[in-house]
């Protein structure tokens, strides 16, 4: 496969050291006539894009606040849909997915993100008054069968937590809720997961401008425990066979994928448990729960792949300076096994406005991933199974996280206070949440086999996150005058 067709971002290679300027990429310069002359409407353009990347939260019951189905829905919301669509990977874009595009690797899973040329109908739609067009090239209406939409599919189980009050103007408060049985009587392996706040606050509702905005579970910390009878403890404790860890619940998050061949278990006679729940108030007195959906393998899986322990983050010198923009904070950790990394999942507090991971194999320095960061709508990234990094034992990840503590930060309650590390809101944070696997040597040479085959690399090809992919390709055919190839 050619150059051009792995290489599908900016790489890094060589002795070429690439840090991304703390600004991130601009907005979209894709204009309007770059779509060509012809007209743009709702019903032909528009509606499609809204359907695909919009709807699942914009929509009747939905969790945004206004729906963006019908074009009576959208028309009064054409301009400010171009203003926030088109403000490149960063707090406020929609939707709400802050990967930035012209570096890194750009295979994720579950990525409703917009491409430059819909960005640029959506501006161009707009500024031409926003035309219905044609009613009949409209697209099926998508059809929802309930309130909540499961971005993984429907869940082969779903775990409600039990109800809390919030109170309108209630204190924050952080602590440990009542257990929930799950329900299983054998054990199962859990492909997909994912989390979602039920509450009554109506969808147009009055809430505060807070975190999460119409929500009041910011983050929930939790584990599935096999209990004794009475409930009140661990059979053997919280880190024994026992026990599951599950990624954290954050406002916001979109379903976690657990890789293909390292699935979590999920054991009969579980239940979910938490001593560490982050709760806050929206202005309005809000009964909540969360939903906890799991997708399941087939009783027959069995993984092969472990979950590698690898901390990447600081949090012992985040020294955040008061009224100042572009500061950085950086953490590293080594590889003591190969890994393949699943997940990318920034996590800073109010300050943060970006963070990039990168991968430093001997002379090598290849940049990941950079992605912007709302503290207000967390995301996390989970890399398509061709795309995920496959690391040798021994490379260096580097985390750069950028910090704006200035009025611009709309996050900042206020930008006078120096920060540092803690847990609430107004002080900070600094880790990579994403999840890895350890490969013996064996499985890292099967990974990268496997990655070859389905790129057709080779030894002339270069992919962003194998620094040893191309060292087992076959040469590339040399073609001699005639056009024959030779071997």
């Amino acid at each position: 496969m050619p150059f051009r067709r792995i290489l599908t971002s900016t790489a890094v290679v060589a002795t070429l050291v690439v840090v991304p300027s703390f600004s991130g990429p601009a907005a979209s310069t894709v204009s309007a006539q770059s779509v060509g002359s012809g007209e743009v409407t709702f019903a032909k353009d528009i509606a499609p894009i809204l359907q695909r990347s919009c709807q699942n939260c914009h929509r009747p019951n939905g969790v945004a606040p206004m729906p963006l189905v019908t074009y009576e829905d959208v028309r009064p919301w054409a301009r400010a849909i171009k203003t926030r669509t088109g403000i490149g990977p960063r707090a406020g874009v929609m939707p709400p997915w802050y990967v930035e595009k012209n570096i890194g690797i750009q295979g994720y899973k579950d990525d409703p993100s917009l491409g430059e040329e819909e960005i640029a109908k959506i501006a161009k739609w707009a500024d031409s008054g926003a035309p219905l067009g044609n009613p009949a090239d409209m697209p099926t209406a998508r059809v929802f069968e309930d309130d909540t939409v499961w971005r993984i599919g429907k869940p082969d189980l779903i775990v409600k937590t039990k109800d809390v009050i919030v109170k309108a103007n209630a204190p924050d408060w952080w602590g440990e809720i009542e257990s929930v049985a799950i329900g299983l009587t054998e054990d199962r392996y859990v492909a997909a997961i994912e989390i979602k706040e039920v509450n009554d606050v109506p969808n147009a509702g009055n809430g505060r401008h807070t975190v999460g905005g119409r929500f009041v579970f910011h983050h929930m910390i939790w584990s599935t425990r096999v209990l004794d009878r009475i409930g009140e403890r661990d059979v053997r404790g919280a880190d024994d066979e026992d026990s599951t860890g599950w990624p954290v619940h954050e406002v916001g998050r979109n379903p976690d994928y657990f890789d293909p061949r390292a699935a979590r278990l999920l054991r009969a006679g579980s239940h979910v448990v938490s001593n560490s729940v982050h709760l806050h108030s929206n202005g309005r007195d809000t009964r909540s729960h969360l939903e906890i959906g799991f997708k399941l393998h087939p009783k027959d899986y069995k993984p092969i792949y472990r979950r590698a322990s690898v901390s990447l983050g600081n949090g012992v010198d985040i020294d955040i300076k008061p009224m100042e923009a572009n500061q950085q904070l950086h953490a590293y950790a080594v590889l003591q096994e190969h890994t393949k990394i699943v997940t990318f999942e920034p996590h800073l507090h109010a300050p943060g406005m970006r963070m990039c991971l990168e991968a430093i194999w001997g002379i090598n320095i290849q940049t990941l991933t950079c992605a912007g960061y709302d503290h207000n709508w967390v995301r996390g990234y989970a890399y398509d199974d061709d795309h995920a990094p496959l690391l040798p034992k021994g490379t260096i990840l580097h985390i750069i996280g950028y910090m704006d503590n200035t009025p611009n930060n709309k996050n900042i309650p206020d930008p006078r206070n120096w920060q540092g590390s803690g847990n609430r809101s107004v002080a900070n944070m600094f880790i990579d949440l994403g999840m890895r696997v350890a490969l013996s040597d064996e499985q890292f040479e099967a990974e990268m086999a496997k990655r070859r085959d389905k790129l057709r690399l080779t030894q002339s090809d270069f992919t962003i996150g194998c620094p040893l992919c191309f060292s087992g390709a076959p040469a590339r055919p040399i073609s001699n005058a005639a056009g024959a190839q030779q071997p």
